[in-house]
């Protein structure tokens, strides 16, 4: 009589209490979710700032230094900054989440100071390398893999185009919906190509540099990462090429790159 059956599931009705329960539940979960998400936000973090040189010395470290005061007042940090190694001690160092290496060159830890800050990344804590930070400790592996390559050669300072390959990345905020970013900066090409080994969120577009101010193409990469993320074990790091100039640190997207890439490595976002 019927060509197809139907299953039929016997109706139960449910008390009005009982689904004022479940709406209450499903509120208080939610209420929960953003609480913990603000409380995150909130959380004050211990961010040290190292800018030791002992080659070539960036006239923008101070600008640096400046944003990075001004965004902890922004975002809740308690900003330290240094460029003395002699307090990379196990129990000096044990008192910050994030390490940032702002512009620093050449040989700036002894081997003590290194051991010391392996100790300090291996229990979770967080690196954010800024220009020059791959300009440093060549002569030390484990800081190559925690910043993801060593610097080899830039061309002349330029203004070129970055090509924004995730902007989904918390680092990348500023440039949401953005697929390249325009900007004046010296832009590093890297003795090896870290792609493979780490998260690439941007590369330089090396067709966008004008010719005429090249003296040769030994800068050149092919593909030409800039900015990448890590995560390793329990512990995050993050390289960004911006900073060679002062105005570098007074673009307002950068400052909210760097912020956002500390708050990232800090686990707040």
């Amino acid at each position: 009589m019927f060509p197809f059956l139907i299953n039929f599931v016997p109706y139960k009705p449910i008390s009005l209490t009982l689904l004022i329960m479940k709406k209450l539940s499903a509120l208080i979960f939610l209420l929960l979710l953003m609480t913990f998400s603000c409380l995150a936000q909130d959380k004050k973090i211990n961010v040290l700032v190292f800018s030791k040189t002992m080659g070539f010395r960036h006239n923008s470290i101070s600008s640096g230094l400046k944003m990075m005061s001004d965004l902890a007042q922004e975002r809740k940090w308690i900003l330290t900054a240094t460029e003395n190694a002699d307090l990379f001690t196990a129990d000096f160092l044990k008192t910050f989440d994030v390490v940032v290496f702002l512009n620093p060159t050449g040989d700036v830890l002894n081997e003590q100071q290194q051991k010391n800050f392996e100790a300090f990344i291996s229990i979770g804590k967080g690196f954010v390398g800024i220009h020059a930070a791959a300009d440093c400790e060549y002569d030390w592996a484990w800081y190559g893999r925690l910043t993801g390559a060593f610097f080899k050669i830039h061309p002349a300072g330029q203004i070129a185009t970055v090509i924004l390959e995730n902007t989904d990345h918390p680092s990348m905020v500023p440039f949401k919906g953005m697929e390249t970013y325009r900007t004046f900066d010296e832009w590093y090409s890297f003795r090896e190509n870290p792609r493979g080994k780490v998260h690439v969120l941007a590369r330089l577009d090396e067709t966008s540099l004008d010719e005429a101010s090249l003296k040769d193409d030994r800068w050149k990469m092919g593909d030409h990462p800039l900015i990448w993320h890590q995560e390793t074990g329990n512990s995050r790091s993050f390289y960004t090429v911006f900073g060679h100039t002062p105005e570098a640190f007074e673009d307002p997207k950068i400052k909210e790159h760097i912020g956002c890439a500390v708050d990232w490595v800090a686990k707040r976002n």
